[in-house]
C-alpha cells in the first residue's frame, strides 16, 4: 500500500506541500545516500531530527569550537532541508539525506547579536566559507547550502564555488533579506551582492533563492530577482515552522493557548531548494550539477509576469514537475522516439475490450537520460464497435445487373452527391464524381469454359465473387454477419479475383483480393491524401460439394497485413511489421423441408505477428467466428423470406503479441536491461448478435425489415446492448 505522508508532522511543516514533494517520496526518493553540505553557524548535534545522519565530515571550519550552533540558525536551515520523518516536529524536503554541517561563523560574532541592531550578529569570513564549500565537496556533497550573505564574496569563495561545480556540486545561496530596506546603499530589487558574486563563480551550478509566503507571494523582506532572474528560484521562506529547544518543537503559552515560534528569511527558502537537489541526485544519479540546476529552473511554476521576471525569477520550486520527464523521450536502449501521450495504438475489432485490462511496463528516457517506468498499454485504445446498421443503411444506392449469357455484370451506384467517403459502408471514387451518380462497387463474371468461370470485382470482396460463381443463395441480414466473411478488421477491398473450376461433384474456387484497412477513428483521414492507409492481401482456396438437400464448403485462406496485426495498429516505437493469418473455414446448408433451410458457418484464424521493432518472435493469436441460420421462404407470398441468425463476429480467444522491451535501466553502465512482455489480446466481452430478417416484394416495391439485438457490441463487456428495428424500401420509377 502507498505510504500515507499526510500526517500531523507533514501538515506542521512549511514547504513540503507547497513544493509538491510527496510524489517524489511516494517513489521512494527521500534523499537517502545523498549528502547536503550546510555552511552556516553549526548545528545542534543532539537534535533527534538528525540522528544517525550527521556526517563525520562535519566540522568547525572557522575555529576549534565544535558544531553547536550559538544562534540556532544553522540548525533551522538543516531542519528545513532534512529534518527526519519520525512523526514528531517537522519533516524536511530530503528527510533521509546525510548532513555535512560546516560551522563557518567568525568566533564570538554570534554572541554579539542584538535584535534591535541589524549591524550586530554572526559574521562570516571568506576563508571560512570557502573552506566549508571545499570540505563539503571533498566529502561527497551533491549540494552546498549558503544561507548567509550581507557583504561581497571574495575570490576565495568564488574559486571554491567554481571548484565544487567542477566536481558536480550544486550551490544554493539565499537572495538576501533587504527587500523592504530603505537604505539608499542597498538595492532590494536585485539579490544581495554575496549571492550575485557567488553566482559568478559558476553560473551554471548556482541557484539564488528568493522567499515567498504561504500564498506564493514574494515576501516583503526578500530581495527580488532583478537582473538575475535566469538563476533565481522562489521557495517558501516566510513563517516557516518551527524553532526547536532540547530536540523538540519549542512552544509557549499565552492566555491558555499554546504557540510555536516560526522563522522567516531567504535563509529558509534556500534549504527547500537544497533538499530538492538532494532528491534529484538520489533519483537520477546520472545527472550533473548543471543539469539539476537546469531542471529545477525549467520546471518552476510560473509566478508573476509570464516567464522569468524581475520579482520571482523563474518561479516557484515545483518538485513534482522537476521529476517529470523533460525534453524528447525515447525507448531506453534505443533511439526510438516515444511520446508520453500517444504511445500504444489501437487494437482491432476482434480484441474488443482487451486493451482496458492490458499492462505492458517499459522504461523510457527523457532528454536528460533519466529513466522512467511507463505502461505502454495504458494509452492503447480499443476499436469502436463496428456500426453494422450504418453499414447496411448508409447512403442511397441502387444495384444494376446485366446478364448476357457467358458474361454478367453488376454495379452498386450511389445517387447521393453529398455522400462522403466512408470506410465502413461504401466508398466513392473521386471528388470530381461528387456531383453525379457514383460507382461504388462493380463485378463482372465470365464463363471461360463449360466447367470454368472467372469473376473480377472492384470494391467488392472475394467472398461476394465466390458466392456469385457458386450460385449460392443465403439469407440476407443487416446486422448479424456471416462468419466466413469475418476478418477482424475493417477492410475496404480495392480489387478482387475469383476463379472456379467444376471437378465432378466438387467445385474448387481460388480467390485473391487486395485492399486497405481502417480503424474507426480513421474515417475522416480518408479525405487526407497524406495519410497512408494500412494494406492487406488475401488468398483463399475453397472446396465445395452439393448434394440434393445439403451443401458444404471448406476453405483455407491466408491474409497478409503490411503493418497491422489482425487489425491492431501499434505505435512505430513498438513495431509495425504486420502479420500473417491462416484462416480455416467451414460452412453448410441443409434444406430441411420444402421451404426451410438450416445453415451455418465457422472460421478459425491463426495469426502470427512478424518480428519488427520491439515485436518479438513467438507472437501468436487465435480467434474464431461463427453463425447459425434458419430460413423460411414463402411466408406471406412466393417471393419473400423470413430468417433467424445467431452469430459471433471474429473474436480473439487466446494468445498475444510479445514485445522485447527495456524493463530496467542501469545508471552505472548506462544500459537498458531487456525482457519480453506479452500483451494479451483476448477480450472479456463477447458479442452475440441475434437478428430476425424479412425480405420481400410488395406493390410498393422491395422491402426489408430487421429486428436485432447485440450483446457486448464489439466484444466490449461494459458496452450497452445494441438493439433496434431497421427497415429498407426501394422502388424503381
Amino acid at each position: 500500500m502507498p505510504t500515507n505522508f499526510d500526517t500531523a508532522e507533514y501538515r506542521r511543516s512549511d514547504g513540503p506541500e507547497q513544493h509538491n514533494v510527496i510524489s517524489a517520496w511516494q517513489k521512494g526518493v527521500t534523499g537517502k545516500g545523498v549528502a547536503i553540505g550546510i555552511v552556516d553557524t553549526g548545528i545542534d548535534p543532539d537534535n533527534p531530527e538528525f540522528a544517525g545522519r550527521l556526517s563525520a565530515a562535519s566540522a568547525d571550519v572557522a575555529g576549534g569550537r565544535g558544531l553547536e550552533s550559538e544562534d540556532g540558525h544553522g540548525t533551522q536551515v538543516a531542519l528545513v532541508a532534512a529534518a527526519a520523518r519520525n512523526d514528531t516536529g517537522v519533516i524536511g524536503i530530503a528527510y533521509d539525506a546525510t548532513i555535512i554541517a560546516l560551522r563557518a561563523d567568525t568566533p564570538g560574532s554570534c554572541a554579539t547579536e542584538d535584535p534591535e541592531d541589524p549591524s550586530t550578529g554572526c559574521t562570516f569570513g571568506d576563508r571560512a566559507i570557502a573552506a566549508g564549500i571545499n570540505r563539503a565537496a571533498d566529502a561527497g556533497a551533491r549540494v552546498v547550502n549558503l544561507s548567509l550573505g550581507g557583504g561581497r564574496a571574495g575570490r576565495e569563495v568564488r574559486d571554491a564555488v567554481a571548484r565544487a561545480a567542477a566536481m558536480g556540486v550544486v550551490v544554493v545561496v539565499s537572495a538576501g533579506n533587504d527587500g523592504d530596506s530603505t537604505d539608499v546603499d542597498i538595492d532590494p530589487d536585485n539579490p544581495d551582492p554575496f549571492a550575485t558574486d557567488t553566482l559568478s563563480g559558476a553560473p551554471a551550478n548556482v541557484i539564488i533563492a528568493g522567499s515567498v509566503d504561504a500564498d506564493n507571494r514574494i515576501s516583503d523582506f526578500s530581495n527580488r530577482a532583478g537582473s538575475f532572474a535566469a538563476s533565481f528560484l522562489s521557495a517558501r521562506g516566510g513563517r516557516v515552522c518551527c524553532v526547536y529547544e532540547n530536540g523538540e518543537v519549542f512552544t509557549t503559552e499565552e492566555d491558555g493557548t499554546s504557540f510555536v515560534y516560526v522563522v522567516s528569511g531567504t535563509s529558509f527558502a534556500a534549504p527547500q531548494i537544497s533538499g530538492a537537489v538532494a532528491l534529484l541526485a538520489q533519483a537520477f544519479p546520472n545527472l550533473s550539477g548543471d543539469q539539476i540546476v537546469e531542471i529545477l529552473l525549467n520546471s518552476a511554476r510560473d509566478l508573476g509576469d509570464p516567464g522569468a521576471d524581475a520579482i520571482y525569477g523563474r518561479g516557484l520550486l515545483d518538485i513534482a514537475a522537476a521529476f517529470a520527464p523533460q525534453g524528447a523521450t525515447t525507448l531506453a536502449g534505443s533511439a526510438t522516439p516515444v511520446s508520453l501521450s500517444d504511445v500504444g495504438g489501437t487494437t482491432g475489432t476482434a480484441m474488443g475490450d482487451a486493451a482496458a485490462g492490458a499492462r505492458m511496463g517499459a522504461v523510457i528516457l527523457d532528454g536528460y537520460d533519466r529513466a522512467y517506468a511507463m505502461d505502454l498499454a495504458a494509452s492503447l485504445r480499443e476499436a469502436s464497435p463496428t456500426p453494422r446498421l450504418h453499414r447496411a443503411m448508409a447512403g442511397t444506392t441502387r444495384n444494376l445487373a446485366f446478364d448476357a449469357g457467358k458474361v454478367a455484370l453488376g454495379f452498386t451506384i450511389s445517387n447521393d452527391s453529398t455522400q462522403a467517403p466512408d470506410p465502413v459502408s461504401r466508398l466513392t471514387l473521386t471528388e470530381e464524381q461528387g456531383r453525379q451518380a457514383q460507382v461504388l462497387a462493380a463485378g463482372v463474371s465470365a464463363r471461360l469454359a463449360p466447367d470454368t468461370k472467372v469473376a473480377f470485382g472492384f470494391r467488392q470482396g472475394a467472398e461476394g465473387l465466390q458466392a456469385m460463381l457458386q450460385g449460392a443463395q443465403q439469407p440476407a441480414f443487416m446486422i448479424a454477419g456471416d462468419a466466413r466473411g469475418e476478418l477482424g478488421v475493417i477492410a475496404r477491398t480495392d480489387a478482387a479475383l475469383a476463379l472456379r473450376r467444376e471437378l465432378g461433384d466438387f467445385g474448387l474456387t481460388l480467390s485473391a483480393e487486395g485492399g486497405t484497412l481502417w480503424q474507426m477513428p480513421d474515417r475522416d483521414a480518408l479525405r487526407d491524401a497524406r495519410v497512408r492507409p494500412d494494406r492487406m492481401t488475401r488468398f483463399a482456396a475453397t472446396l465445395d460439394r452439393q448434394w440434393k438437400d445439403v451443401d458444404i464448403g471448406l476453405s483455407l485462406g491466408w491474409m497478409a497485413e503490411d503493418r497491422t496485426i489482425l487489425g491492431s495498429r501499434f505505435h512505430a516505437a513498438l513495431g509495425q511489421g504486420g502479420a500473417d493469418s491462416v484462416m480455416l473455414d467451414g460452412g453448410f446448408g441443409w434444406r430441411i423441408g420444402d421451404r426451410w433451410r438450416l445453415g451455418g458457418g465457422y472460421r478459425h484464424a491463426f495469426t502470427h505477428a512478424r518480428e519488427s521493432g520491439a515485436v518479438a518472435g513467438g507472437s501468436r493469436l487465435s480467434a474464431n467466428a461463427w453463425n447459425v441460420d434458419l430460413e423460411r421462404r414463402g411466408v406471406f407470398g412466393s417471393g419473400d423470406a423470413l430468417a433467424l441468425r445467431l452469430s459471433q463476429p471474429l473474436r480473439v480467444t487466446g494468445g498475444g503479441v510479445r514485445f522485447n522491451l527495456p524493463v530496467s535501466w542501469d545508471y552505472d553502465r548506462e544500459q537498458a536491461v531487456f525482457g519480453v512482455r506479452t500483451l494479451a489480446l483476448a477480450p472479456t466481452g463477447r458479442e452475440i448478435a441475434t437478428e430476425i430478417a424479412w425480405r420481400g416484394r410488395t406493390v410498393l416495391g422491395e422491402m426489408a425489415a430487421s429486428l436485432y439485438y447485440r450483446t457486448d457490441p464489439g466484444h466490449i463487456a461494459d458496452f450497452p446492448a445494441d438493439k433496434g428495428v431497421a427497415m429498407q424500401w426501394s422502388h424503381r420509377f
